[in-house]
């Protein structure tokens, strides 16, 4: 797909959104896709459902430091569709975006959901993946590791919190606000380590980080497990030194010149998988 990718404002598929200069102003629009089954668990709540589809992309505008315009929502039909009306309500007032269109279908088998999200860059040059340099520090802006509580507290049907998981919160207007500030900068979705990889290589560096403050956003004891899991939706991003004395984000590193391995943790290449792919 990449090769017909050929437009500047597809950043060769390897970005998190489309970068779209359209007169005076720039535009950054972005598109997912959740599965029942694979991004949910089988019968959830299709008001979290419908929560979490249009929070994983503002989650990607947030990334560009981009202020949303709308969204456009692709929803496929079964029980209980009052509900994906409910969740899809209450996530766009709590964010104040529009919602501008879409589609429903009916189907067989498992329901499969999508929304485009479009936003306006409140900085340019919009934030990359591309950008990290030697000697920048690697920062982090909210705990990891709990999403993936957040799953096991659902699915097993215990009395811990499960939102981080079941609605997770879109970090806008730090994006904005540090977007003038960093080097680089993309959302953890399929996990720190992978994400941070990608970041290495779209910069042609290596990110390292330091597991003690690391272990200061994780679960107790599951540190590993967080690094690798995803679906937190927290900003990942380089720059200056100092950016943690003003901002809401924690120094969990260095961008180092390219090494043999896109991430070190504690000066070692982690062993495993990175991250979730599919």
């Amino acid at each position: 797909m990449k090769a017909l990718a050929t437009s500047p404002a597809a950043r060769g598929l390897e970005d998190d959104a489309a970068i779209l200069e359209f007169g005076d102003e720039t535009l950054v629009l972005t598109h997912d896709t959740m599965i029942e089954g694979v991004h949910t668990l089988a019968g959830q709540d299709p008001a979290d459902v419908a929560w979490k589809l249009v929070a994983v992309n503002l989650s990607d505008l947030a990334a560009k430091g981009a202020k949303p315009v709308g969204v456009l929502i692709s929803h496929m039909l079964g029980t209980d569709d009052h509900r994906f009306v409910t969740g899809l309500g209450e996530i766009l007032a709590r964010y104040d975006v529009p919602l501008l269109g879409g589609d429903t279908v009916r189907g067989d088998g498992q329901r499969v959901w999508g929304c485009t999200a479009i936003g306006r860059a409140t900085h340019r040059p919009v934030p990359s993946r591309g950008g990290a340099r030697p000697g920048d520090k690697v920062y982090l802006s909210g705990r990891i590791g709990y999403a993936m509580l957040g799953l096991e507290a659902l699915r097993d049907d215990t009395d811990q919190d499960d939102s981080a998981y079941r609605r997770p919160q879109p970090q806008l207007e730090l994006g904005q606000d540090l977007a003038p500030h960093v080097s680089a900068m993309m959302d953890v979705s399929d996990g720190l380590l992978l994400d941070a990889s990608r970041i290495a290589r779209a910069s042609g560096v290596t990110l390292s980080f330091d597991s003690v403050p690391l272990s200061g956003l994780a679960p107790e004891g599951r540190l590993d497990e967080a690094i690798r899991w995803g679906d937190d939706y927290v900003l990942l991003c380089t720059g200056p030194a100092g950016l943690d004395e003003t901002l809401a984000v924690t120094c969990v590193g260095e961008v180092r010149a390219r090494a043999d391995h896109d991430v070190l943790l504690d000066n070692e290449p982690p062993t495993g998988d990175l991250g979730y792919t599919h």
